[in-house]
């Protein structure tokens, strides 16, 4: 068909999108192209009916790991007529619409063995439209999944020795249906000698190529595959009824090996959940965590599994890598909170309908909340490192976020829309996702005022299990608002809960809220020497801290500055990101020497000299700060309860 004679199909199927009918009238019209694209983006609003024209079939070729391409063909069953793919923009998880869809090459569409032709929709380029032939019934489609090989290319998905499939970038469906009415069949071949886990059911498999068992589109964009050349699947709850297990892949085959002292914290690890959280609402449950230094970072949660990636030592160096621990109890509580039970705005019909994020700080920051406590009570982190992870937390939020002054929490849960997850300029300034660590701090102060109103006879524990426990065996997702919120916080104990949120998610001003710490029976003080949470989170960001002194942290590898504090004696000398340090009072830079000269300077009140170079320009900066080195930490308040230490303390 002339290309024109396609844009008229498109304009014609726009004017009439919604209206159950196919346009009136197809013709050609070369005369005036540009007029056509004026209503090309309004697509079908999804329905909820099912894919009448059946399930579709989709294989994917995972095996070409040392270009990292993955091969992918669809056949779906259509009817004759216009027709609207879509490739999943708007995804779960991420909150944001951060599709690949750069990454998509070499579609062709084919019925009967005639080659079709496609049109981008120029207003939406998630959406391709097609015009049907009369006599056809299927679209075989075919397309490469490029995946990143450098890291500016985004994340890294696919090494030589791990493959992380996650079925939206593989994959393309009609417009106008809810992702869960369309049926799907998926066949994934995976390199010889391979293993694999995923919360898909197997149908079948014939060595490298595994066919599962019929899903929803919805179930099949949640379910992703974690493969890899060494591969263990550890089970972490024997017997149970709804099975858990972590599935590891690795690098090398000497990172898999685990001994039973440090699997243990991780099979009580779901003990914990279920007495806080309630019931699971999964049949199953796989952790598909890889360890590697090549895999790209993740931790993405799914309904009945999660996307992690940890160090290669996070056994083998088991104290090493003692901050990332939480990230296993983050992603298990969403499993309740985000997947089973989900913020109305996020729970939207298909993967291209825009998302809205108001109750991130429900889904994320009492996520937050709970992986903390989890981690503590699971045996992951001792009461005392759970306690410096708060200080941590309560120092960045109070101290390094001059940014409360000009823009309040709430409208943080924007951030993922606004921006991906890059480096901000003045991050401190600017403020991303601070619902994550800000709204920890306020269900802290939710959880001590529980408490502080019942006299310590119910916590946010109840609150837990009355929201997340409800309807044993539903998948859901149940949806809720923040009138939902206040009226079961209203059902654990009476009070004002609308206005004690409103008043923490709009408030702007410098200082976080730390109410909770006080009511905690803990207060948030600074010392010269860092606590074992700091040093474990330098090792796991690979800079060094002096935030909370000169106000910048520097990598480790490269001396450059990662993060500046706005209004910090850094920033009044001008120091920005991305500057290197050279030398200090005249002598080379090693950390432990600015350590040396910041407390020098507190003793004998002489500016600290730096050499420090930006772009090819060389300078020398003098900075007059004389209170020595900071790091937080949380010091007991006498003769108050001790409701942290409760908080942390194990259920089971």
């Amino acid at each position: 068909m002339p290309r024109y004679g396609l844009l008229a199909i498109v304009a014609a199927f726009a004017a009439h999108a919604g209206t159950g009918g196919p346009p009136d009238s197809l013709t050609d019209n070369p005369a005036a192209p540009d007029s056509l694209y004026s209503g090309a983006a309004s697509l079908p609003s999804p329905q909820d009916v099912p894919y009448a024209p059946g399930a579709i079939d989709l294989q994917v070729d995972a095996t070409d790991v040392e270009r990292r391409i993955v091969v992918v063909h669809e056949s779906i069953p259509v009817k004759p007529g216009p027709l609207t793919l879509l490739y999943p923009e708007w995804l779960p998880g991420t909150h944001a619409p951060r599709g690949p869809i750069d990454a998509l090459a070499g579609l062709t569409l084919t019925a009967g063995g005639r080659t079709l032709d496609w049109l981008r929709d120029p207003l939406n380029v998630y959406a391709f439209h097609v015009d049907v032939p009369a006599a056809a019934t299927r679209l075989e489609v075919d397309f490469q999944f490029a995946s990143a090989l450098l890291r500016e290319q985004g994340r890294t998905s696919i090494t030589p020795e791990i493959v992380g499939l996650q079925w939206n970038t593989v994959l393309l469906y009609p417009a106008g249906y809810f992702a869960t009415r369309i049926g799907m069949v998926a066949t994934l071949t995976i390199p010889d000698g391979w293993d694999l886990g995923t919360a898909l059911e197997i149908d079948t498999r014939r060595g490298p190529v595994i066919r599962f068992k019929p899903v929803s589109l919805d179930t099949l964009v949640d379910s992703p595959v974690l493969a890899g050349r060494y591969f263990k699947s550890i089970d972490l709850d024997p017997g149970a009824k709804q099975p858990v297990h972590l599935d590891l892949v690795a690098d090398t085959p000497e990172s898999l090996e685990a001994r039973p002292e440090r699997v243990a914290p991780h099979r009580k690890l779901i003990q914990e959940a279920y007495a806080l959280l309630g019931p699971p609402h999964y049949e199953r449950y796989e952790f598909l965590l890889a360890l590697s230094d090549h895999f790209g970072e993740i931790g993405l949660e799914h309904h009945r599994s999660s996307e992690d990636r940890r160090a290669p030592g996070y056994f083998s160096e088991w104290d090493k890598q003692i901050a990332g621990r939480n990230l296993l109890p983050h992603e298990l509580a969403h499993s309740w909170n985000g997947k089973f039970r989900r913020p109305v705005g996020l729970a939207t019909p298909d993967f291209n309908v825009p998302m809205q994020n108001t109750l991130l700080w429900v889904y994320e920051g009492l996520t937050n909340y709970f992986d903390q406590v989890l981690s503590a009570r699971a045996g992951l982190w001792s009461e005392e490192f759970a306690r410096q992870s708060w200080a941590n937390a309560a120092a960045n939020m109070d101290r390094n976020r001059p940014g409360r002054a000009w823009r309040d929490l709430e409208d943080t849960t924007d951030q993922p829309i606004i921006t991906p997850r890059r480096p901000l300029s003045w991050l401190s300034w600017q403020r991303a996702e601070d619902y994550y660590t800000e709204g920890q701090l306020i269900w802290l102060d939710v959880d001590t005022q529980v408490r502080e109103l019942t006299n310590d006879r119910r916590t946010l524990d109840d609150f837990a299990r009355a929201f997340f426990g409800i309807d044993p065996g539903s998948l859901g997702p149940k949806t809720y608002t923040f009138a939902d919120i206040v009226r079961s916080l209203k059902s654990v104990v009476a009070f004002d809960w609308e206005t004690f949120l409103v008043q923490r998610l709009r408030g702007r001003g410098v200082g976080a809220p730390l109410d909770g710490l006080t009511r905690g029976g803990w207060k948030l003080v600074f010392t010269e020497a860092s606590t074992e949470y700091g040093r474990s989170l330098e090792e796991q960001r690979k800079a060094i801290d002096f935030i909370y002194s000169l106000g910048f942290n520097v990598a480790v590898q490269t001396s450059q500055l990662t993060e500046v504090r706005w209004g910090s004696p850094a920033y009044d000398a001008s120091l920005t990101l991305g500057t290197t340090l050279i030398a200090v009072n005249g002598r080379e830079y090693r950390p432990e020497r600015l350590k040396e000269a910041i407390a020098a300077a507190k003793a004998d009140k002489k500016p600290i000299e730096l050499l420090v170079k930006n772009l090819d320009r060389y300078r020398t900066v003098r900075m007059a700060y004389y209170d020595g080195l900071k790091y937080p930490r949380l010091e007991r308040i006498r003769s108050t309860p001790d409701r942290l230490t409760s908080i942390l303390k194990p259920r089971t």
